[in-house]
């Protein structure tokens, strides 16, 4: 691409990026994203992963507390975004995988119709990536974030009891020589297509605690923006296995930043979570989220009067 040409281009990405509460650590006290709970189904069973539980209480990926049809979600979204305008990224992230799921697409579809100039933002375990990547780029998905826990199959394959791809199980590590080579092509062809991508690493002490900077060293060549390395929830398999200390996810940390950008203020949203990143509004009370309408409304009716006031100074 021509230089004068990328620059409109770059200007859009820095744009994305600083409006983006998960990819800048500055933005997550200035905007807000929201998580639209539609894609139940998912094609990989995880150690980790329990999908069946709601509770407004429960704060961790994977949870919500209803699935919405892709209408009941538009309508959310017009509810949301009027009355927190705050709000600049829409996203799917479960509470199964997105791309498994056709309800995604639509719900998009009518996001985008409404809305044309938000920002879409996507998680997927990246088994689909590649096949899915075309539909998500028509559709003007500008932020990615792929889960990836091992680019080792010996490894993965201790993760993930198996996958279900294109009408076949596979299980231990012959699915995981499929999801790793998926999820790294994915990655690679949607940088390559402009988007800004994340990766998401469990940290599981004692399957992938030593294999982190391996991780890091793969994806930076396939230019992933950022990495965030979150720590294990003891549940479901892996229920026996102890969560990282919070010193050991930083020492794993420190060992990946110099390969790749990482994301240090995660708060492991759930999959219906909106509002800012350090207070999830699902978790609210009704007369809580009032409170921040209207100070939204306040703060929003101050700075017009400051833009107007300086308009008129200037003039």
């Amino acid at each position: 691409m021509p230089e004068e040409k990328n620059i409109p281009f770059e200007r859009e990405r820095y744009r994305i990026i600083a409006e983006h509460p998960c990819y800048s650590e500055k933005a997550r006290h200035r905007f807000g994203r929201m998580h639209l709970a539609v894609a139940p189904k998912c094609n990989i069973q995880c150690n980790f992963c329990v999908r069946d539980f709601a509770c407004v209480n429960e704060n961790r990926p994977g949870v919500t507390m209803e699935v919405l049809t892709p209408a009941a979600a538009l309508e959310k979204v017009k509810q949301s975004l009027s009355d927190y305008p705050f709000i600049k990224v829409i996203g799917v992230a479960g509470p199964g995988d997105p791309l498994a799921n056709e309800e995604t697409f639509e719900t998009l579809r009518l996001v985008r119709e409404e809305f044309p100039d938000i920002t879409f933002c996507m998680s997927t375990n990246g088994l689909m990536l590649s096949e899915k990547l075309p539909e998500l780029v028509k559709l003007g998905v500008a932020t990615l974030t792929v889960t990836i826990n091992a680019v080792d199959p010996e490894i993965q394959g201790q993760i993930c009891d198996h996958i279900n791809y294109h009408g076949k199980t596979y299980k231990g590590i012959d699915g995981a020589k499929i999801q790793i080579k998926n999820q790294l092509e994915g990655i690679e062809a949607a940088a390559k297509a402009g988007l800004v991508v994340k990766v998401n690493t469990v940290f599981v002490p004692g399957i992938n605690d030593r294999h982190m900077v391996e991780i890091a060293k793969t994806i930076r060549e396939r230019e992933v923006y950022i990495m965030n390395i979150m720590p294990l929830i003891p549940q479901g398999a892996f229920a026996h296995i102890r969560a990282p200390t919070p010193e050991e996810r930083q020492a794993a940390q420190d060992a990946c930043e110099p390969y790749v950008r990482q994301m240090r203020h995660c708060r492991q949203c759930r999959a219906d979570a909106y509002g800012y990143i350090d207070q999830d509004m699902t978790q609210m009370s009704e007369e809580r989220r009032n409170i921040i309408k209207i100070q939204t409304k306040e703060d929003m009716e101050k700075a017009r009067e400051i833009l107007e006031k300086n308009g008129k100074e200037e003039a």
